[in-house]
């Protein structure tokens, strides 16, 4: 799907997970984050091709479960981990908080969070970070390496090298593949060879609108929203787009680009961009292209400027919705679906003189979603607010790699891989992305959750469940029972997973399920 990515290598005897994310929008929806189709004790080894945290927000979930192994990443990719899964375990902390001091009130059985804190420290400890380039045994008749992916600082493609019975095959799994000439970022290297490729396919129904300049478009923007006495309000991911950002903004301050308010001040207020930011700005040797690199050189900054503040405490936050001078407010998260950007949408989307952009992919169900398809009233906190800002998407700005951009970096693979596999995109856009490819004569195929193939075969010994669409009471209907057939799936897989454990737990678990058989048998 376009979000929670998580696949599972069997090779050379052992069990190897590429990425484990978390699921937002109808991904979530349609199969819960604390749902595993697999048990993480049986699992030896982690590889994480970047930090964003729909690829790798369920990894301390995995070491709350009994998983044990390493973990692998590069550099970068480890140092931006320490800061998100910390950030997400203190989500799920305050979520379980909140809920339970509701449930308390309504008699509701305390829920727990996804993980912890501790969680996501045990997690680290197995952290291994290697270089891009860098091959490294992780196993008997495993070899793995990373290729830059240009997509964030530190991501990359995950290559594993499988030698089994004196027969080697390479697989590729590709990450995200990033856009071509952003900031800071290199562009996406090329792997010229593989047998195998597992391929993001998120833009792979559209090329990026051209933009001749972010920085001229960014700053039209600004100095319009300025001059009618608005607010800037820009939903972004906190690693990785709000340090673009910065680095537009800079531009735009030193160039004199907003005659309207030319001081105007810009806040970040997500602790964790700041924290980002930091890391960002630190030892970025072998990760950033050659602008980047010449700032560094010069002794210049790349994300510093007159008037920015960072918003760091709840205080900090509320106080700038009760000041009237115009500004920019950059806030996590991307796609509004938690954190501080859904207090700041509340208190500007009723007010036509401010302006909303997106700068990042929206998933579907997601409230940035439902904002850039043009809806007209919102909920938020309790309350209906009409939507009367302007709301503005740059496309161009995205980092993921648009359709030709996908197209350029499976055509440098000589020969052609024997199978590409479609992934990460909404069903529409994978399928139509693999008949493209096919009709290219490359061999392609969209799998879908709960697929397994045999590579050595070359064929599928396990269908997935292809998503229901979304629209109809049909469909709505339908997928309500996809779900439960799902969930007993998943409840066999758990069942299962508790072999061994003691009698006390496993009566109390026969008893829950007895009683639900109980309410429901017709």
């Amino acid at each position: 799907m376009v979000t929670g990515s998580c696949y599972l290598l069997e090779a050379c005897g052992k069990r190897i997970i590429i990425d484990c994310g978390l699921r937002q929008g109808r991904d979530d929806n349609d199969y819960p984050n604390d749902i595993l189709s697999f048990d993480p004790r049986t699992i030896d080894a982690v590889v994480v091709t970047h930090a964003h945290i729909d690829h790798s927000g369920r990894i301390p979930l995995l070491k709350a479960r009994g998983f044990s192994g390493s973990i692998y990443a590069t550099r970068l990719t480890g140092e931006l981990l320490q800061i998100m899964l910390r950030d997400s375990a203190f989500i799920q902390q305050s979520e379980a908080k909140y809920e339970n001091r509701k449930g308390k009130r309504a008699g509701k059985v305390p829920v727990e969070p996804l993980y912890t804190i501790e969680d996501v420290n045990e997690a680290l400890k197995d952290l291994i970070s290697m270089n891009y380039g860098e091959k490294q045994t992780i196993f008997n008749g495993i070899v793995l390496s990373f290729t830059d992916a240009g997509h964030l600082l530190g991501s990359a493609s995950a290559e594993l090298l499988l030698t089994e019975d004196g027969i080697s095959k390479k697989i590729v799994f590709s990450g995200d593949i990033g856009n071509l000439n952003q900031p800071i970022v290199r562009d996406p290297q090329l792997i010229p060879s593989a047998d195998y490729v597992v391929m993001e396919s998120t833009y792979g129904d559209e090329d990026h609108k051209p933009v001749e300049s972010y920085t001229e478009t960014l700053a039209e923007l600004i100095d319009d929203t300025f001059r009618g006495g608005g607010n800037v309000i820009i939903p972004s991911f906190a690693v990785g787009r709000t340090q673009e950002l910065l680095y537009f903004i800079r531009e735009i301050k030193e160039r004199g680009l907003v005659k309207s308010f030319p001081d105007f001040p810009v806040y970040v207020d997500s602790p964790l961009a700041n924290e980002a930011t930091r890391i960002y700005s630190g030892n970025l040797d072998g990760y950033v292209d050659t602008d980047a690199e010449e700032i560094l050189r010069g002794g210049g900054e790349m994300f510093s400027f007159a008037g920015l503040r960072l918003s760091m405490t709840t205080d900090d936050s509320k106080a700038l919705n009760e000041d009237s001078t115009p500004k920019i407010i950059i806030s996590a998260s991307g796609m509004c679906e938690a954190g501080r950007i859904r207090h700041h949408l509340k208190h500007n989307l009723w007010r036509p003189e401010c302006t909303i952009i997106f700068v990042g992919y929206q998933a579907e169900g997601t409230l940035g979603r439902l904002l850039t398809d043009g809806i007209k009233k919102v909920k938020l906190f309790g309350e209906q607010i009409n939507v009367a800002a302007r709301i503005v998407k740059l496309n161009g700005m995205s980092a993921h790699a648009d359709r030709s951009g996908l197209i350029r970096w499976i055509s440098a693979y000589n020969p052609r891989p024997a199978n590409v596999f479609v992934v990460h995109g909404e069903a529409e856009v994978s399928e139509g992305f693999t008949d493209l490819l096919n009709s290219m004569g490359i061999k392609a195929h969209t799998p879908y959750m709960d697929e397994v193939y045999d590579l050595a075969a070359d064929r599928i010994i396990q269908e997935g469940t292809p998503p229901m669409p979304s629209g109809t009471a049909a469909a709505r209907s339908a997928t309500i029972y996809e779900k439960l057939l799902a969930a007993g799936k998943t409840l066999l897989k758990v069942i299962e997973q508790n072999k061994g454990g003691s009698n006390r737990d496993l009566r109390s678990f026969t008893e829950q399920i007895q009683a639900l058989i109980d309410k429901w048998e017709r």
